[in-house]
């Protein structure tokens, strides 16, 4: 197991750093204001403040359910089970599978991969294309381990989105031969055109699907959650109580008051989708201008733009970079076995238009510089 790249150079990263790196959202859109005043209503009852239901919060459970009966997936407050964020989520999931086998895209989110090496489950990665994984290698690979790590919308960290016909076959997969799967789906409502329909909605009781309002709300809150079935949700519930008990409780009753204007969320969701979607069109504009030599393909929603840049070891190209205070990903932090990628990943959500534009030349610069010299 090796340590998140991401998470490591997020600690040297300083005022003067500009960073692609992370999947941060974008700071100026967090609704400050609204949440304050949820976070004060907080402390009306000293109760609040007491030790709390492992499984979360009921009211707060509801609600999160009620966002799946509103997109036509049947769910109720006992189908889920709040955790400290979505990572704890995975990891739950995890020692409960421990020493199982599983399925995961290639490239995968390296979390997961971490969590599934320290859990001792074997991975079989299948290729991750553009509308979604390998079908036919997906349904020999699932037949060896009755459970698959899937992440369906705007991927991390290749940005892609499953078709919906590929949706449908995997769900066949599944249920002609029984399993799981695991649907990480952070980034489903940060969609610039449409939502699709989950895989987790057509199998209900052959998945598991995690959602978190890191990405949506604010990434400090340190909530998530999984909707399951009933039986395995309470499986769960005496894992999570191993590890802290139950989430916090001042973010639980916090985000359960912000919920309770469902239209002001849902306003605040549409916010983010325009105003990524500007920002991805103005990446992806400056990346043609600065960076032609990189060759990508303009996702459908999410944070992150994919892509690859021929000849080049994007590994070594990240360490000179880093010296001129830029930072981006390189791909070989997502694959299992493989050493030298050409390929990176972008986040395009955090950064203002001048930095954009400032960071992408610098790259340019130590990107010439590594072509000449090859």
């Amino acid at each position: 197991m090796k340590r998140s790249f991401i998470r490591e150079i997020l600690e040297s990263i300083d005022s003067e750093t500009i960073s692609f790196a992370g999947g941060l959202p974008d700071e100026t859109l967090f609704p400050i204001e609204d949440l304050k005043k949820a976070n004060m209503e907080f402390y009306d009852e000293a109760k609040n403040l007491q030790y709390s239901i492992s499984n979360g919060i009921t009211s707060l459970r509801e609600k999160i359910a009620n966002f799946y009966n509103e997109d036509g997936f049947d769910t109720g407050a006992n189908n889920i089970l709040i955790t400290t964020g979505s990572q704890q989520a995975l990891y739950i999931i995890a020692k409960y599978f421990e020493n199982s086998k599983i399925v995961i895209e290639e490239p995968s989110y390296l979390g997961a991969v971490n969590i599934f090496k320290m859990n001792n489950l074997k991975m079989y990665p299948v290729e991750l294309k553009s509308d979604g994984i390998d079908i036919e290698k997906f349904k020999d690979e699932y037949k060896k381990t009755k459970l698959a790590y899937l992440i369906p919308d705007f991927q991390n960290p290749k940005a892609s989105r499953y078709s919906n016909i590929k949706r449908e076959y995997i769900a066949k997969i599944v249920l002609n031969n029984g399993g799981y799967i695991i649907e990480d789906a952070p980034y489903s409502e940060l969609f610039f055109d449409k939502k699709l329909e989950s895989i987790s909605s057509i199998i209900s009781n052959n998945s598991l699907h995690l959602g978190s309002f890191s990405k949506t709300l604010s990434p400090s809150l340190r909530l998530g959650w999984v909707r399951a079935n009933e039986d395995i949700i309470k499986e769960f519930v005496k894992i999570k109580e191993i590890i802290d008990l139950h989430s916090c409780s001042i973010s639980q009753y916090t985000l359960n008051n912000y919920l309770e204007d469902g239209f002001k969320y849902k306003s605040h969701l549409q916010t983010l989708r325009d105003s990524y979607k500007a920002k991805m069109e103005i990446f992806a504009f400056m990346l043609k201008k600065y960076l032609p030599e990189f060759i990508f393909a303009k996702p459908y929603g999410g944070m992150f733009i994919f892509g690859f840049i021929n000849g080049i070891d994007t590994f070594e190209l990240v360490q000179e970079c880093i010296k001129q205070k830029v930072l981006f990903v390189p791909a070989n932090q997502f694959y299992l076995d493989k050493s030298i990628s050409n390929e990176i990943r972008f986040n395009f959500t955090h950064s203002s238009v001048e930095d954009v534009e400032k960071g992408l030349q610098k790259i340019n610069i130590v990107l010439a510089k590594m072509l000449t010299t090859n």
